[in-house]
């Protein structure tokens, strides 16, 4: 099989090297994309009339049944062709005949794989804006169903002060808000057409740049033809944004893991999202949030390796450009797959607030809550502090918790201690009581809650 590009050369390279040089076995995710940049490329060149309309009509034709046969999974790539622009265009002369090489007119594989992955990138990342909105979603149906539900809140992994359980569960969502922002900031730079930039120093044909990137869709266009062929920025700053948001997960991951465990018995996840043992017939395992936490390493994975790759690079384009899609297209899939497991993960997992409530009657985290009331009083905090650490150190020595104390040894340790402690001390009113903003209290939570609705409620970038 002669290559497309073969005529400057006498000899054909060995099969393995075929092998080592072509891209086709990944690159083949770019088909629709690729047929959709062919389509606007020769629309806007019959319109320039660079091309005849009668062939223009033949190429367009020629494309469609290209778009079918794709949809249908009925192309036979061939790593002789190298990549999916070779071989669409391979495909294409079989079909109209020669009039389909002229598609090639004006452009090069450098600015159409270029314009491939931004179409690409462009439709994933709206795709994975709606998924981290499913997430959310989530986390709200179930913050707004527990509100009052009192949970150990930790530092260092140790009880620290109650918290309202969806208080914690909102933490997330702001994390993952912050994640939507960043993606759809980034539609700013993906939003942007390369096609018609050639190998790197445009093309001599009257084009109209702006009017395939019209036809595409696009916002804008590179302003530089070498920067347009090099740019892989866009893939980087993708990349990161997946890298943060599955770290989001992965740490959201933990907490399931550890609230789903026997020691804690916070939550119970879902049958449907947890797995058995081969040998011991009483494990429930959290198998899909313990796969999403080990996927965050593979995806932290492919951003080092385009950052490596892009790092020595002189302009304009390099074969080394070619390691750019097999790291995006499996971060796309592992993240879309990551959040379609935890929104169903969320929207069924089941709070035990029985559980909830033993624990944080059952440790020192409300102590900050006698340091408070002391200070509210006119005691200094620091001395409010020594006060109560020497209170909990006496209730360790004795097996109890604070609430156990009689009011005689309180009032021993500080006189400003009255009976209303006992109700200062109670988690629910800990909790409550604290209506910072921002803070834990039920009232601020369920402001929250309604500025999470509004948002979601907003539509993104595009």
């Amino acid at each position: 099989m002669s290559k497309l590009w073969g005529g400057r050369f006498s000899q054909s390279p060995e099969e393995w090297v075929d092998e080592f040089n072509a891209s086709i076995s990944f690159d083949q995710n770019l088909v629709m994309e690729d047929l959709e940049g062919s389509v606007a490329h020769v629309t806007m060149l019959g319109e320039c009339g660079i091309l005849e309309p009668s062939e223009v009509k033949q190429i367009l034709t020629g494309l469609s049944v290209l778009k079918e046969k794709a949809q249908k999974g009925e192309l036979s790539y061939s790593v002789q062709n190298e990549d999916i622009h070779l071989n669409l265009e391979h495909f294409l002369i079989q079909e109209i005949g020669q009039v389909g090489g002229k598609l090639h007119t004006g452009r090069s594989r450098n600015d159409q794989v270029a314009t491939d992955m931004h179409l690409y990138l462009k439709n994933r990342v709206i795709e994975i804006i709606e998924l981290v909105r499913a997430v959310q979603q989530a986390i709200v149906k179930q913050a707004d169903a527990h509100v009052e539900t009192i949970a150990p809140g930790y530092t260092h992994l140790q009880r620290a002060q109650p918290v309202s359980f969806a208080h914690h569960m909102m933490a997330y969502f702001w994390m993952l808000e912050r994640d939507v922002q960043r993606f759809d900031d980034s539609l700013k730079r993906i939003d942007v057409s390369p096609l018609g930039a050639g190998a790197l120093a445009g093309t001599t044909f009257p084009i109209n740049r702006k009017r395939s990137a019209e036809l595409l869709g696009f916002s804008d266009i590179y302003e530089n033809s070498m920067d347009a062929v090099s740019d892989r920025d866009f893939i980087v700053e993708f990349l990161s944004n997946a890298s943060m948001t599955i770290m989001h997960l992965s740490r959201f991951s933990e907490e399931l893991i550890i609230w789903s465990s026997q020691e804690f018995q916070f939550i119970e996840l879902a049958d449907a999202f947890s797995t058995g043992s081969s040998i011991m017939p009483q494990k429930k395992n959290p198998d899909m949030a313990e796969l999403v936490r080990g996927k965050t390493g593979r995806v932290f994975g492919h951003l080092v390796s385009m950052l490596t790759v892009l790092k020595g690079l002189p302009l304009a384009y390099n074969k080394d450009m070619q390691e750019d899609k097999e790291g995006m297209f499996d971060t796309v899939h592992t993240l879309m797959g990551s959040l379609k497991i935890f929104a169903g993960m969320i929207n069924t997992m089941k709070v035990k607030k029985d559980q909830l409530e033993k624990a944080v009657n059952e440790d020192f985290s409300n102590a900050t809550e006698l340091a408070d009331y002391l200070a509210s009083k006119g005691m200094p905090f620091r001395e409010a502090h020594e006060v109560v650490g020497k209170l909990v150190l006496a209730c360790i020595n004795q097996g109890i918790y604070l609430k156990d104390l009689p009011l005689s040894e309180m009032t021993d340790a500080s006189s400003l201690i009255e009976e209303d402690i006992y109700q200062v001390l109670e988690p629910a009113q800990a909790v409550k009581r604290r209506e910072s903003e921002g803070g834990t209290g039920f009232e601020q939570v369920r402001n929250q809650l309604k500025k999470a609705e509004s948002i979601m409620k907003e539509q993104v970038r595009l």
